[in-house]
């Protein structure tokens, strides 16, 4: 079945983690083989053959850069500036892909129905993968200017927050209400009909940004609370308000954010039944929630800086997302449910954002 990931952090692998996305998931992986730099080293999921091969034709992909103030022990750039930068080098890699014909960027409704009708009417073999540009947390924009600049490159989607507290926003495990620069970010990014990404925002800031901003919101991989008691995950309130802005969250599949109790480096997936099945939990508990199948898609999130040690063990490359539709036809979910887990409901955001 055609299918939307709605949060893929390809830029970053290839320009980070050094992958040839180019490359089938096995050679990147025997590639690798002997380091140690990365905690997820050979064990990588995604790749743009990988894609196709799951019938995965567009994807929400991301550019991202932390700004880290003195004492921020976290992973990051010392100034704005060189996180914009590293940001520039990511959308280069994008652009080396698209001029090898193996991505196309997908900015506006006219691009989405025509790369839509080219997946969903013919074979996917060597098709490019269409991606929608994402930023995950907005430390890189040195000013607004900058969001400017992004939105005339093609920034579709935009958020604030990350891991820790921000320039913008804080994020997972931090506290704190949006500032004066995060609620001028959110009313220019109104203007520019830029999607709000609720994910990673604290308690506070989320609510601060479902008071300020009126635009297009969503959650592009999020799980529940009610099932991994974390302030990375939404509570059911959260949730009620996402789906009363017409929001779509979308399932991710880090192992620690699927199951309770895991711990990193330690816990694995098959000791912990951390399985495709886990996420989906995480998804029929949205769809409790809403009444309806309206409101979850994909995200995954997969080799979001962890790769199998840290997936669901019966997914060997993000191409088993197909392993996904049976799992909710046997919990009684209808065809048209299916479709809407796994590209409709992604598609008809998109549609109304940009109609």
């Amino acid at each position: 079945m055609f299918t939307i990931d709605a949060h893929l952090d390809l830029s970053m692998n290839a320009m980070e983690w050094n992958r040839d996305l180019r490359l089938p998931v096995m050679d990147i992986r025997k590639r690798e083989e002997g380091l140690n730099d990365k905690p997820d080293r050979a064990k990588g999921t995604v790749s743009l053959p990988a894609l196709r091969e799951g019938n995965i034709g567009l994807v929400v992909a991301t550019q991202i850069a932390r700004y880290v103030a003195p004492g921020n022990s976290l992973p990051g750039w010392h100034s704005p500036q060189q996180a914009w930068a590293q940001t520039q080098a990511q959308l280069a890699w994008y652009k080396a892909m698209e001029t090898e014909g193996e991505m196309v960027m997908i900015k506006e409704a006219a691009a989405l129905e025509q790369h839509i009708g080219l997946w969903t009417n013919n074979d996917a073999t060597n098709k490019p993968v269409g991606y929608i540009l994402s930023l995950e947390g907005a430390d890189s924009l040195v000013t607004l200017d900058n969001l400017h600049i992004a939105h005339g490159y093609g920034l579709r989607a935009l958020g604030p927050a990350h891991y820790g507290p921000g320039r913008y926003a804080n994020g997972t495990d931090a506290t704190g209400h949006l500032n004066v620069q995060g609620k001028a970010l959110l009313r220019e990014m109104e203007k520019l009909n830029i999607i709000l990404d609720a994910t990673h925002l604290c308690d506070d800031a989320f609510w601060d940004a479902m008071d300020i901003f009126n635009g297009p919101v969503w959650a592009s991989h999020n799980n529940c609370r009610a099932l991994v008691n974390h302030n990375r995950q939404f509570s059911d309130e959260m949730i009620k308000v996402l789906i009363k802005r017409g929001a779509v969250i979308g399932g991710a599949m880090d192992a620690w954010m699927m199951v309770p109790g895991w711990q990193r480096g330690i816990s694995i997936p098959l000791e912990m039944d951390c399985n495709l099945e886990k996420v989906v939990d995480h998804m029929d508990h949205i769809c409790q929630l809403a009444g309806n199948t309206l409101h979850v898609g994909l995200g995954t999130d997969l080799d979001g800086a962890f790769g199998k040690e840290q997936s669901p063990y019966d997914l060997e490359t993000i191409a088993d997302l197909q392993k996904i539709p049976a799992l909710f036809s046997k919990r009684g979910y209808t065809a048209q449910d299916i479709e809407n887990i796994m590209h409709g409901n992604w598609l008809r955001f998109l549609r109304n954002a940009w109609k």
